[in-house]
């Protein structure tokens, strides 16, 4: 199948802006809790209401401070509440709000700020102030700067308590869906940010959307609202399109800044949401801890066994859905259930109890880990989807997850595969553009169509699976071409391994650079009784080369040996974003990898 379009579910919004979802909550149920604030280390309910004063009592503040329609405002923070409450308070003064990184360096925010002609900026603390601060000469268009930790929310509501609500509502009716939202700058693989120009009618005909076709997702369960818990980083268009969609959804959210486990598990203990959004990092985090927890209570048969059980169930389930199978046996619906109460409730619980379905995208999930949270009993619907395309282009719906692959297009879309392979995209959530950039604009944009630069294929039923990106193609001097993504994640699956990068460009075979997982490490030399040892001596450990050897071994048996990894090198460093080696939304940035690492390749290439 060479293209595929789906009828739609929900129909444009003929008139406003994302900030009216906010005024129109408050005005039908006013006393209905809409956001989760964490404070002190409690959460306390939010109600449409109160969301709906705050954010008004912002926005004058705003228009007190000289923000006007059409201005730009740079947010630059981890994912907390008041990044909501500015999200909606500068879209009801029709004004765009310019997401940043709180990573980002001094070159970045500068080149974000000046590219965009931000008039202010947010900031979360006092170092991402010093890091404004450290550009602002430099910047003649920014006259204000406001600091969330310092009572920057309560100054600023201070700041317009004279100026009259009517005023605000005068610009909150002068939005119409084809006026600009937000610019989400790209992470940037190779070359500088561009800005994605995204509408307020791109972002809520992908919320209905997405909204109406997973209506079981959206609609929570029996007896309790429906919630979910954004740990995602709202500098990333996922993030955002998760916040409009809770809010025009009425689904109860809240925020959680920090990713790591020791932070994320307690507060989806505490929060209980009834479905989460994350990126497989997260699944994968969630599943190694399970399997650590079992190592170490000598239960590590049981739990393999149940994760077998989980994914032949959940296997069966996905071939009688698709016509191919009678469903689980009775046998293994008795296996199953056995096990429900051995392992999966306590999965379940390990993330909040609630949760049954979730949605993945950023980055591939391999097709067992996602088979094995549907047999535990979280649905995951994997989808695919770029800044461009306002998040998710295509994601597997509800009773007919095909596990491996990103979906069918969401409805209203269309994909087409053009003759290289590549993925092209149509419909109302694609982008206008990119800010102040005709020529990138030119080069992607065709008669309407997004050519996105990732190569794929649809099948007999119209699910996508994405099988590379063709900028990072590598070709081997015989001239034999490897996508490297898929590889790259079997290596990844081992615990051991936190990342895997393949090099073969131009050289005659393919080899890898390995990172090791720090808590799947001190996990593995505990269960073996043996220190802790530093990163230095690790990658000269006989013993854990040869665990990491096992994994490129079991990788390399699903694919040819001309594609094959034939030599590889364990790194006592992480790549990280503070190195310049990933982009914050955690991609690779290959060629900075090959050029921080040269000495070690250049090795791995010696005969």
């Amino acid at each position: 199948m060479r293209e595929l379009s789906v009828p739609p579910v929900a129909t444009p919004v003929p008139a406003g802006g994302l900030a009216d979802a906010v005024f129109r909550y408050a005005r039908e149920e006013p006393g209905r809790v809409v956001l989760g604030r964490k404070s002190g280390g409690v959460w306390r309910d939010v109600t449409s209401g109160e969301l709906r004063d705050e954010v008004l009592a912002l926005a004058k503040g705003l228009l007190a401070q000289g923000v006007r329609f059409g201005d730009r405002v740079a947010i630059m923070s981890r994912t907390r509440y008041e990044w909501t409450l500015f999200d909606f308070a500068l879209w009801a003064v029709g004004a765009q709000p310019v997401p940043v990184y709180p990573t980002s360096s001094a070159e970045q925010v500068h080149w974000i700020l000046h590219d965009s002609d931000c008039v202010a900026c947010v900031v979360e603390n006092e170092d991402q102030a010093m890091t404004v601060g450290s550009v602002i000469d430099r910047l003649p268009q920014l006259r204000r700067l406001w600091q969330l930790d310092t009572g920057a929310v309560a100054q600023l509501a201070a700041d317009g308590a004279a100026v009259d609500e009517e005023v605000v509502h005068r610009h909150r009716a002068a939005v119409t869906p084809d006026a600009v939202a937000t610019v989400i700058y790209t992470s940037g693989t190779t070359g500088r940010p561009k800005g994605c120009v995204l509408t307020h009618g791109n972002f809520m005909y992908e919320t209905d959307t997405l909204v109406q076709r997973w209506e079981s997702v959206f609609a929570g369960g029996a007896g309790e609202g429906p919630s979910t818990l954004l740990f995602l980083p709202l500098a990333h268009v996922f993030g955002r399109m998760v916040e409009v969609a809770a809010v025009r959804a009425r689904v109860k959210l809240g925020h959680q800044p920090v990713l790591a486990a020791a932070e994320l598990l307690p507060d989806l203990a505490a929060f209980r949401p009834s479905f989460v959004l994350g990126v497989p990092y997260v699944f994968e985090k969630v599943f190694a801890a399970a399997r650590r927890k079992a190592e170490a209570e000598g239960r590590t048969g049981p739990f393999d066994r149940a994760v077998e059980t989980a994914v032949r169930y959940a296997e069966a389930r996905e071939q009688k859905a698709f016509g191919t199978g009678p469903g689980p046996s009775a046998a293994l619906r008795v296996e199953h259930q056995l096990f429900d109460r051995l392992v999966y409730g306590k999965v379940r619980e390990a993330m909040g109890g609630r949760v049954r379905y979730a949605m993945s995208g950023g980055s591939a999930m391999s097709r067992r880990l996602g088979l094995f949270f549907e047999g535990a009993g979280i649905t995951v619907f994997e989808g695919y989807g770029l800044t461009e395309s306002c998040a998710a282009a295509t994601a597997n719906p509800p009773g007919a997850t095909k596990y491996g692959t990103v979906g069918p297009p969401i409805p209203g879309s269309t994909v087409h595969i053009a003759e290289d392979g590549e993925v092209w995209l149509h419909g109302s959530h694609v982008f206008a553009g990119y800010l102040n950039d005709p020529r990138s604009t030119a080069a992607v944009l065709h008669g309407g169509w997004l050519a996105t630069g990732d190569l794929g294929r649809l099948d007999e039923d119209g699910y996508l699976t994405i099988t590379g990106r063709k900028k990072e193609i590598l070709v081997t001097s015989n001239g034999k071409s490897v996508s490297p993504g898929a590889l790259e994640e079997r290596v990844r699956s081992h615990p051991l391994v936190s990342q895997c990068v393949l090099v073969g460009n131009d050289r005659p075979y393919i080899a890898a650079l390995v990172t090791l997982d720090p808590e799947g490490v001190a996990h593995w030399l505990s269960m073996r009784g043996r220190p802790q040892m530093s990163a230095a001596e690790l990658v000269q450990d006989a013993d854990l080369v040869a665990e990491v050897r096992r994994a490129v071994t079991a990788a390399n048996t699903r694919v040819s040996q001309a594609e094959a990894i034939r030599s590889f090198r364990v790194l006592a460093d992480q790549f990280s974003e503070e190195r310049g080696l990933l982009t914050p939304s955690l991609k690779l940035k290959r060629r900075a990898i090959e050029a921080a690492y040269a000495k070690e390749i250049a090795v791995l290439y010696q005969s």
